[in-house]
């Protein structure tokens, strides 16, 4: 926001703020949904451990959903980022762990079938499934993968702390070449062995699909988890941070609500602790955390949602803001031939982010056909 503010001024900040703070609140609801849907498959796993691979095993994510609701309630009272710094360690860590496992999952499952499920020919893909759906679904798949290019929300952060020399710039257009190059073929080949693993069965959430081994499925459903767990504080801290400033400056004669430190000390296992809270810190976080709760519990759809992030987020956060900023600060003159260039790739980006909402939003409601409220069987 604040090079947004530098470069294209104060009239864009408060469409970059909603939409970054949108994005940033979206994926809490993600990762609470996903968590949910992670953790039914432990449940669902043990179940056919118990009772074979052909038993019932349905489960209400429900209790799922509220459970880490109030696991993240606890751990939004750190005060900030730089108190949950070992959270995106552990998060980093555990999300190459379970995405390293789903594709050598996709890899031994091809191994075993000893053919492709899926195929290039689109129209062929889905036999059963109406046209239009299949239309909405592949609107949708191009707003799960524009979900992907949230980095250049960080870009900017990240540069920000690298020391000079070398040039911030610089290291940083190294850094990402490799990083996202890296990713960006990891996670391909991974997209890729899962179609032609499950052809077009493959689930939205990748590792629901697999029942064998058990126990590494386990512990790959167990890293995600964990992985949800941390990394839901990274984005939840921003959102508090930006909240708690806010209201601090606009209610400034009742600062000690923002300001007062309040220390309750208890002993455990003949050791002492203490835990510090202010009052804004213990009711507007945790009331925020709820209303999280609740919306992913009414929207369950783990792909519909994915999908409406990545095209609400797509074409304003990596696509718009980026290369009109790049514009301003090169000089570039309107009407020239680069000029140009920008404002073509510009409109067919906001046409994918545009069929992609649509796409997801047909999805949603389809779904909601079949959904009650709260009541939820992952």
């Amino acid at each position: 926001m604040d090079a947004v503010r530098a470069l294209l001024g104060p009239k864009h900040v408060l469409i970059s703020g909603i939409m970054q703070y949108s994005m940033l609140w979206g994926i809490m609801i993600g990762f609470t949904i996903t968590a949910a849907i992670s953790t039914a498959t432990l449940k669902r796993s043990a179940c056919f451990h118990e009772k074979g691979a052909n038993a019932e095993c349905e489960v209400s994510g429900n209790s799922y959903m509220l459970a880490f609701g109030a696991l993240e309630i606890l751990l939004s009272q750190f005060p900030n980022l730089e108190k949950v710094t070992f959270l995106s360690v552990i998060a980093t860590v555990t999300s190459l762990a379970y995405a390293l496992m789903a594709l050598c999952l996709s890899i031994a499952k091809f191994s075993i079938q000893h053919e492709a499920k899926g195929t290039i020919m689109v129209a062929m893909a889905g036999e059963g499934l109406a046209t239009s759906t299949k239309i909405w679904q592949v609107f949708q798949a191009l707003g799960n993968i524009a979900f992907s290019y949230t980095y250049s929300m960080l870009l900017l952060e990240i540069q920000d702390t690298l020391k000079s020399p070398p040039a911030e710039n610089r290291a940083m257009k190294r850094v990402t070449l490799y990083a996202i190059g890296g990713t960006a073929l990891f996670y391909t080949s991974l997209g890729c062995m899962g179609y032609v693993a499950f052809g077009a069965d493959v689930p939205g959430n990748y590792l629901t699909g697999f029942y064998k081994p058990l126990w590494l499925v386990d512990i790959a459903n167990l890293a995600v988890i964990i992985h949800l767990i941390v990394g839901y504080q990274v984005f939840a801290q921003t959102i508090f941070a930006m909240n708690e400033k806010s209201l601090a400056t606009r209610w400034q004669a009742h600062g000690s609500f923002f300001n007062k430190i309040y220390t309750i000390r208890f002993q455990y296992c003949k050791r002492d602790y203490s835990f510090q809270f202010t009052p804004s810190r213990l009711l507007l976080r945790t009331g925020f955390v709820i209303f999280t709760t609740l919306v992913a519990m009414l929207f369950p759809f783990f792909n519909a949602i994915l999908g409406l992030l990545g095209a609400i987020s797509f074409w304003p956060l990596t696509v718009y803001f980026p290369l009109n900023m790049y514009m301003v600060q090169a000089n570039i003159k309107r009407g020239n031939s680069t000029w140009m260039m920008f404002q073509v790739l510009s409109l067919l980006c906001l046409v994918v982010s545009l069929v992609s909402a649509i796409g997801s939003v047909a999805d949603m409601l389809e779904h909601l056909k079949h959904a009650q409220l709260f009541h939820i069987n992952l």
